[in-house]
């Protein structure tokens, strides 16, 4: 009997792989076989790098790759460098974004542009590259967040732009569905990472006053769903968002 979660022999690329959630994702990933693309941006200090080769230096034959995802001549670089080494796709994970929260009344054109630039455009950009490379049976999933179900306090930006991936799914999902290709979306709530844990502790424990499991979720917890979702066993499953928030938002 074939096991529905081998991924042996596929070549997957995690944008944002560098550390968090979407570290979490590439050793899930890589757990199951997977060759594993870890792609992170260019920072000042190279820690993004340094993250990234560490996730990379535990996993067999992971291969680093800089791109900013929101550039789009980057992401067509890095595509082209994934053909090279690679000879195509199986799955592509979205997961890069950025956080710039602020009120409405004081947010500033140029982070509303940041925000939405990596967050959307980024995602927009790397499924639309990735297309050509993406082989029969592949496996698209795009990170998105309770925020764009919730519209959270002060994330004007990240909750529009997330609610962008949505849509963006359910349309890449209909259009893609004739190759093979399955497009689906995750939507992390309060997850137990290096943001939240430099939140305040009244603050935290707000939170978890509103989560009917009453804790956070772990970054495990995302990646375990977002390798069924890119696992043979998920063939049939294609233009839905999966919530991991601990029922603090039910659909």
């Amino acid at each position: 009997m074939n096991n529905g979660f081998d991924l042996a022999g596929k070549v997957a690329v995690v944008t944002g792989g560098s550390r968090g959630i979407g570290a979490g994702i590439v050793r899930a990933l890589a757990g199951r076989g997977a060759r594993c693309v870890v792609n992170y941006v260019d920072d000042g200090d190279g820690r993004n790098r340094g993250e990234a080769q560490s996730v990379a230096s535990g996993l067999r034959d992971a291969v680093v790759l800089q791109c900013d995802v929101g550039d789009a001549a980057q992401v067509g670089t890095m595509m082209d460098q994934i053909r090279e080494r690679l000879g195509g796709l199986d799955i592509l994970v979205n997961n890069a974004a950025i956080l710039r929260d602020r009120t409405l009344k004081k947010i500033t054109a140029q982070e509303w542009d940041d925000v939405l630039r990596v967050n959307l455009s980024g995602v927009f950009n790397c499924v639309r590259t990735a297309v050509p490379l993406v082989r029969p049976g592949g496996r698209i999933v795009n990170i998105a967040s309770v925020s764009a179900f919730l519209g959270l306090f002060g994330q004007a930006n990240y909750a529009a732009a997330k609610a962008g991936v949505v849509a963006l799914t359910k349309v890449a999902a209909r259009e893609l569905a004739k190759q093979g290709v399955t497009v689906n979306a995750v939507a992390p709530g309060v997850i137990d990472t290096e943001m939240t844990r430099g939140l305040p502790a009244e603050a935290l424990a707000r939170l978890r006053e509103q989560i009917p499991l009453a804790r956070l979720g772990t970054i495990d917890e995302v990646a375990h769903v977002v390798t069924f979702l890119c696992s043979p066993a998920c063939g049939y499953v294609t233009g839905q968002v999966i919530h991991v928030n601990g029922g603090l938002l039910m659909p």
